[in-house]
């Protein structure tokens, strides 16, 4: 996909277009998997902008329908971000979707996304990257194991929880990993300190040190909005000469951004011109909207077929796979994709569940293990049968059991240490 963007139209990173281009967060992220202690998600007025705090979370249609009404009112919006009410990649498939689903509507549109890095895994850098989203923000707080414990009450990690050292060393671990692997697939990165008086106000220069080494491209010092009802709640707001003074401190390593308005989970418009009260209706009556999916942003299958009559192909030997639609006057074939090049494991995978946005299912006569979870997780079912391609794209749909068109496998000696993979091919 060639995509016409201009990058520098992303008011965050770029204080020249601030007053000419806005952006919107899409609050589709409810779950976190930190516990800061400075961070009350509870709370929620709509004339107080602080990270954190959104009036509803909207799912990846309705998140997409929604962007639609505010691109109809505000033309100037460049960049639709996700930062939250909770982390991003807590709500990882959400997230995926909501990128995927805007990048093939919104092409030129900047895509964004704000995180704690905690669960920033390689392979979601892998996706992210391959869909254009183009500038992540991680929040670190400290490089200090011993400073970080004091900042988070506790961390999880699938479902286990760490408090103290050890979930420190966790989350610090996973976020210098994080930027490493984001500035390898060339991504525009920022890093959010928040600055906490007593806790990390004296670290926050080696904080932007160890950034810049890591390649980081944009600092921002943020000060602590003490909010209620969290440890934190009784410490001072650092004031503006505190602040000055750690942002000159740290322009010595990176840029310092200067311009932050510490945005609610749901904020649209131009920074400093907040719009979020404008929209606040139009936000809620978005919430509310059964929006059909399917039908109208995966209209397709994906079939794996020598001939184009059965599905009769593993889907690891497929060079291309067949598109077909439904319509009035039956199945129809749409056109032939090719699949990426084998031999490169999990990346081929992204890259073909990257290339089927428009496909619901995909048909195989054998379908590894990776690449199922891989297409699962971008929206698309894989679909092991062997017959009729006409008999698979009825079941599919027609919503039917697809589970009752697995072909099944004759049982056969297996040889002990020549077991096979899941690559896609059968075996490894």
């Amino acid at each position: 996909m060639t995509l016409t963007i201009n990058y520098e139209n992303h008011p965050c990173f770029n204080p020249q277009v601030k007053g000419q281009f806005g952006r919107v967060h899409l609050p589709i992220a409810p779950k976190c998997n930190i516990q800061c202690n400075y961070c009350n998600r509870k709370y929620d007025c709509v004339n107080e902008s602080r990270p954190g705090v959104t009036s509803t979370v909207l799912s990846p249609p309705q998140a997409v329908h929604y962007m639609e009404q505010v691109l109809a009112k505000e033309p100037r919006i460049t960049v639709a971000g996700i930062a939250g009410p909770g982390d991003p990649f807590a709500n990882a498939e959400e997230t995926l979707q909501t990128m995927r689903l805007l990048r093939q509507k919104y092409p030129e549109l900047i895509l964004c996304l704000s995180t704690n890095g905690l669960n920033l895994k390689p392979e979601y850098i892998t996706e992210i990257a391959e869909i254009g989203v183009s500038h992540v923000t991680v929040t670190i707080n400290a490089i200090d194991p011993e400073i970080t414990r004091k900042v988070y009450r506790w961390v999880r990690d699938g479902k286990t929880v760490y408090q103290g050292r050890k979930g420190a060393e966790l989350l610090l671990q996973r976020q210098l990993t994080a930027i490493q692997n984001l500035k390898a697939a060339n991504i525009i990165v920022k890093a959010n300190c928040i600055v906490i008086p007593g806790v990390n106000d004296h670290h926050i220069v080696e904080v932007a040190r160890k950034m810049k080494e890591l390649g980081v491209d944009l600092f921002n010092a943020m000060a602590m909005f003490p909010t209620a009802d969290t440890p934190f709640e009784s410490l001072i707001e650092p004031d503006n000469r505190m602040m000055n003074k750690i942002r000159k401190e740290c322009e010595e390593y990176l840029p310092q951004m200067r311009h932050c308005t510490r945005c609610r989970a749901d904020a649209v418009g131009l920074l400093g011109a907040d719009q979020s009260e404008e929209f606040h209706g139009c936000l809620l009556a978005c919430a509310k909207k059964t929006i059909p999916t399917e039908s109208t942003t995966r209209p397709y299958v994906a079939v794996a077929t020598y001939e184009g009559v059965l599905v009769n192909q593993h889907l690891g030997q497929a060079e291309q796979v067949q598109i077909w639609q439904e319509t009035e006057q039956g199945f129809q074939l749409v056109e032939e994709r090719l699949t990426p090049e084998p031999g490169t494991g999990f990346e081929r995978w992204q890259k073909l569940a990257n290339a089927l946005p428009d496909c619901r299912a995909l048909l195989a006569s054998s379908i590894g293990e990776n690449p199922k979870q891989i297409l699962q997780r971008c929206g698309v079912t894989p679909v092991e049968m062997e017959g009729f391609i006409e008999i698979g794209l009825k079941a599919v749909y027609n919503g039917d059991d697809l589970s009752k068109l697995k072909r099944k496998r004759p049982v056969v000696g297996v040889v002990k240490g020549q077991g096979c993979g899941g690559d896609g091919l059968g075996c490894g």
